[in-house]
């Protein structure tokens, strides 16, 4: 039986395999767990459907894998027979592309996994040929094919991969055989046997840059290797600096008498609700409701339409021991500020101990990040692709101001605006900074939390 990667949301398009939890030849039982798997919302561990013997895994660690691909066979308890050649395995492989096709066949155990986010995937990682691509290959001969990924790290670091051994199926080299080459100082030796007129033109002036000082660790420095959930984060922030024309909008607020409020019941607050009362929930309840005021920004852009969200799903962006993650306030502008802490508190606590689920982490419509809490004066936040704005709260300082023309001490927070500006112009923009900043400095003493 062929496990497939499973589909744990609409925006979830493939996964990085991390740890695989059993070895071939291994017997399993229903539900127990078979591989950790990172996606761009959770990192999850994947539990078998059936009983059975684990007889072959087809995804590697470190590769990356679209939803619905097949990444392991199980030889179940109930099976009567098993494919045993290319074309009884091929048609299989092949119903992955046939529209209407229900992929997954596997449920979600999540269970203490670290949270990742906000959205994106991995780098380029090598992946092993199918059974099918195997018999192609001999149809063509027995000329070696090379993935895409494995060919441009070749190019990049000049080396023959005719010399180097390949552990992939069928002796295929992987990108891991070909880093492990590298990495072991063989390369600059035997890349001599290259012929240098075929590449002429192929690499770009960076690369090509980068090979004349490659960045390796001195003998002062200290090599980090990178986690799927930083690989993760880094093709996500691409992804948003490079996809999105963005750009930003900074006002200050007066926010004294928010402060004054919360320091009148925040003890209260404790005792009765056991949950501390931060600024941030005020800020989610302004933002709120100034979205369905200027609906634009709860959206996301569609090439040749605009995609207008109905539901506001705030994603609060919080700062997790493996990186940054954006859980989800669902309908945010349905609840109180009370309830804001509470769903607030709830899921900033399971953040950080790993505990979120893929429904924590879907659906989110704008993204607030509150950098104030880390000290930050001013920031720019990059949008949380594919959504149309994000904004920053920074931190609340006393500062001289004027007051109906008299120098006063207020306390006062810089919030700044970034947005799609396919989406969103300057005025829209302009409009939800002044919203925000209007529903915070009219907050009072007699202000309901409730």
């Amino acid at each position: 039986m062929k496990i497939e990667l499973p589909q744990v949301g609409e925006s979830v398009t493939e996964g990085i395999i991390g740890k695989w939890l059993v070895a071939v030849g291994d017997k399993v039982e229903k539900y127990d767990p078979l591989v950790e798997v990172v996606t761009d919302k959770v990192a999850m561990e994947l539990p078998s459907p059936v009983s059975g013997t684990l007889r072959e895994i087809i995804a590697l660690e470190g590769e990356t894998i679209p939803m619905g691909g097949v990444i392991a066979d199980i030889e179940s308890e109930n099976e009567e027979t098993a494919p045993t050649t290319a074309e009884e395995k091929q048609p299989d492989l092949e119903a992955h592309s046939k529209p209407g096709k229900e992929i997954g066949t596997t449920g979600i155990l999540l269970k203490d996994v670290a949270p990742v986010g906000p959205t994106g995937s991995g780098g380029i990682i090598d992946s092993t040929s199918s059974e099918g691509d195997i018999d192609r290959d001999q149809d063509r001969g027995n000329r070696v094919i090379y993935s895409p990924a494995v060919m441009r790290l070749a190019e990049i670091h000049d080396v023959n991969l005719e010399i180097v051994t390949g552990t992939g199926r069928n002796g295929r080299v992987t990108k891991k055989d070909l880093q492990n080459f590298i990495d072991s100082g063989k390369a600059s030796v035997n890349s001599k046997n290259v012929d240098h007129d075929d590449k002429k033109g192929s690499i770009t002036d960076s690369v090509a840059a980068k090979d004349t000082h490659p960045n390796v660790p001195g003998k002062d420095e200290e090599k980090i290797s990178l986690s799927p959930v930083r690989k993760i984060i880094a093709s996500n922030m691409t992804k948003s600096a490079t996809l999105i024309p963005q750009a930003w909008s900074l006002v200050e607020v007066d926010v004294n008498s928010l402060v004054e409020l919360r320091n009148k019941v925040k003890e209260d607050f404790q005792k009765r609700e056991k949950v501390n009362l931060t600024y941030l929930p005020f800020v989610l309840k302004a933002v709120s409701e100034s979205l369905k005021e200027i609906p634009l920004l709860n959206s996301s852009w569609n090439e040749d339409s605009i995609i207008l969200k109905r539901q506001i799903n705030l994603g609060i962006a919080v700062a997790a021991p493996d990186g940054l993650v954006v859980p989800v306030i669902e309908n945010a502008d349905t609840l109180s500020i009370s309830g804001l802490a509470h769903k607030l508190d709830d899921l900033t606590t399971r953040a950080r101990e790993g505990k979120l689920t893929v429904s924590d982490v879907q659906s989110g419509t704008f993204t607030v990040n509150n950098t104030g809490a880390l000290g930050s004066m001013a920031s720019q936040p990059l949008v949380n692709y594919p959504q149309a704005g994000i904004i920053t709260t920074e931190a609340i300082v006393k500062r001289p101001v004027v007051v109906n023309d008299a120098i006063a001490i207020r306390s006062i927070m810089n919030i700044c605006l970034s947005f799609d500006h396919r989406i969103v112009d300057g005025e829209q923009a302009s409009g939800f900074n002044r919203s925000v900043k209007d529903r915070l400095e009219s907050i009072n003493l007699n202000t309901q939390i409730y």
